[in-house]
């Protein structure tokens, strides 16, 4: 165990107990005293969080990742029913339904799902084993094992995951090796789809609106307002981002000070020690504050690279490049949902905000990357398609 545990990416690590300390000093900084609001001591909780993520991070390290690929169904199927229960019995928090209330914690499938599904198409193309990918009998398959759930979750309001699951299925069906023909024409149907619903949504607002009203969706024009036609959003559908563009510009070069944010400490922008906790680091820390903390996300993103680039077999680099995808699209949601250039979707900020579900996810895809480290090395011809056909299929790109 100990000789595993060396080959760990010592500098994955270092980063990982950075942000720790930047989401436990941020915790304390927006939560400290307020015991009305019920928020006093959420930075204890979330050090235990971390205790116990640390836990199932090295757990995921020592577990072969291979495993996970031989029982990826099961995986997926376990994810899948979890996002049935919750569709029928989930909590509501925030106009989405997506919690499942269990004796001392709160759980969300959606967050959950994710890792699941990362694994399941994982499992998928590499038993395809194709030097490129075929439209009908390979992609269009793929494509519903993310398009099912991504239904089931945008129905229960939740933006931010849901679309998450499309980012992951992209990032895998390019590193599967999809035609350059289908993924060009993919790019421009989505990108078309993109403007053209952009447009619709700006010029056919009040009847778009009203559909959205028939069919119970507020909290979808609650998002989009603020961010496609602020002119028109209501004074609480814009008081989130309002706020938050305020605090952020407030910060300017080097920050507030430590417990001295104007904004975050007088608590007009909602959720600071949650989906918010990006605008508490830029108001008190300024543009050198949040530059560090993505500065530290780029340096995780490259390592993972870099392991993925190192990986014997074709299954670690799938895994490495589906959580890659997974961080990269959660970053930029959060934090370009507080400089405007992207919808509120109450998306979490990985490793920072408050949150047991969130932690725990990121940190077992972590081990998990760690474990690709750790056995990559370890050849194994049931469990995987071994490298001379993942170069071949690599050099087809």
């Amino acid at each position: 165990m100990l000789q595993k545990l060396k080959k760990i990416d010592f500098v994955v690590l270092v980063v990982l107990i950075a942000l720790m300390a930047i989401s436990i000093l941020s915790l304390y900084s927006v939560t400290n005293g307020r015991e009305s609001t019920g928020l006093d001591g959420h930075h204890i909780k979330m050090l235990k969080y971390y205790a116990i993520s640390f836990v199932a991070f090295t757990a995921f390290v020592l577990i072969d990742y291979r495993l996970l690929i031989k029982y990826a169904w099961v995986i997926y199927l376990a994810g899948m029913a979890l996002l049935g229960v919750v569709s029928f019995v989930g909590e509501s928090k925030n106009g989405a339904t997506g919690w499942l209330e269990l004796p001392g914690f709160s759980l969300q499938p959606a967050e959950l799902f994710k890792l699941c599904l990362i694994i399941f198409l994982t499992s998928a193309l590499i038993r395809i084993n194709k030097n490129q990918l075929s439209f009908w009998s390979n992609v269009v398959p793929v494509g519903m094992i993310a398009f099912i759930p991504f239904v089931i979750v945008l129905s229960q309001n939740d933006l931010g995951n849901s679309f998450s699951y499309v980012i992951i299925l992209i990032g895998l069906l390019w590193i599967g090796n999809i035609k350059f023909s289908h993924a060009l024409i993919g790019v421009v149907i989505m990108l078309g789809a993109l403007i053209g619903g952009i447009q619709g949504y700006i010029h056919y607002h009040d009847d778009i609106k009203t559909a959205l009203e028939s069919i119970k969706k507020d909290h979808w024009i609650e998002r989009l307002d603020p961010w496609l036609v602020p002119e028109k959003a209501t004074a609480k559908a814009s008081y989130h981002t309002d706020n938050a563009k305020l605090a952020i510009a407030s910060g300017g070069m080097v920050g507030e000070g430590y417990m001295k944010g104007t904004s975050v400490q007088s608590e007009r922008v909602p959720y600071t020690y949650s989906d918010s906790i990006f605008v508490q680091v830029a108001e008190e820390f300024g543009f050198v504050g949040a530059s560090v903390l993505l500065l530290l996300y780029f340096v995780m993103i490259h390592r993972m690279i870099l392991i993925s680039l190192e990986c014997k077999n074709r299954a670690g680099p799938y895994l490495i490049v589906g959580i890659v995808a997974m961080m990269l699209y959660q970053i930029f949601e959060n934090i370009g949902a507080f400089i405007g250039i992207m919808p509120l979707t109450g998306i979490t900020l990985p490793f920072i905000s408050y949150g047991g579900t969130s932690l725990l996810i990121n940190m077992v895809s972590i081990g998990i990357v760690m474990s690709v480290r750790v056995h990559s090395q370890e050849p194994d011809d049931s469990l995987v398609v071994q490298t001379s056909n993942y170069s071949a299929s690599a050099g087809s790109n």
